[in-house]
Formats: C-alpha cells, structure tokens, sequence
C-alpha cells in the first residue's frame, strides 16, 4: 500500500491497517519518520514537501515492488506526507510484515533509504537563518549502497 497525502499521518491507525493485512506474518516492524524541530542552519519553522505525481509514486511502488522480491513479505505500507509540515509532524510511515523478523527489518530499512536517496521529492526547509533546499547527505547514499552490493 502506497498513501501520499497533505493530510496529517496517524502512526497508530497505519500499524492497525497493516495488522490487518499480515495475517501469518510472525514479525511486523515500522519506522515513523519527523520533522526534526532542529538544523544546521538553525530552528526549523517549516518543512514543504512536493511530490512530482505520478513518477514519485511509480518510483515508490517499483521499490515496494523490489522488496516483495527480496523478501518474503506478506504486506507493506508506504505513507508520505507532501505539502507543509511543522516539527514534530510526520513525515513518513514504512511497515513492513513477513512470517520472520529479519526480512522485515531488512525490507523497511530498503524502502528507508530508497526514499531518503531516489524518491522524488523536493524539500524545501524554513529555519530562523533562512529557507534552503534539502539534498540526501553523503551517509544516506553509503547506506543505500549496501542494497546494490547485494542484488
């Protein structure tokens, strides 16, 4: 399941609905991602997200769709908000389920780095020094590449 949306995300009614949809899977892991309150630059203000519909979305399910090769998952959510957040608003939901836990936690932290690194978002972050555009860092690209060593 793939949900872009402006509206808030509920962390708790996103695990429900993938409990729901795991049935046998003997271990379900999530990752609830922030808005950090904090930045090199100084306090953030505002996050803005734009998604560029529909390549974001087809890039988000080809890599959902590469999870369900790797591992043996039984479901899978991605939700994303898009649109302005304020700090400590979500930002991102991934769940992942799988009858063990290591393909689960293996899968969520996939699909983890594919968003930090290739999603196709643009983020644009206010801070009290100013508004500066947001790129992946050095470290989401080294950790993205433990999953292309591998293939």
């Amino acid at each position: 399941m793939l949900q872009l949306s402006e509206m808030p995300l509920r962390a708790s009614e996103l695990i429900k609905a993938l409990e729901k949809r795991s049935a046998g899977a003997g271990g379900l892991v999530t990752f609830t991602g922030q808005v950090r309150p904090e930045a090199k630059s100084g306090s953030v203000s505002s996050l803005f997200l734009q998604a560029y519909s529909p390549m974001t979305e087809n890039g988000i399910e080809s890599a959902i769709a590469e999870a369900q090769c790797r591992w043996p998952l039984t479901a899978v959510s991605v939700a994303h908000r898009i649109g302005e957040m304020l700090p400590g608003d979500t930002i991102v939901f991934v769940g992942t389920a799988s009858a063990h836990r290591r393909a689960a936690f293996e899968a969520a932290d996939f699909l983890m780095d594919y968003l930090k690194t290739e999603a196709i978002f643009w983020k644009r972050e206010s801070t009290s020094s100013g508004t500066n555009w947001i790129e992946p860092r050095a470290e989401d690209y080294s950790d993205a590449s433990r999953w292309t060593e591998h293939k």
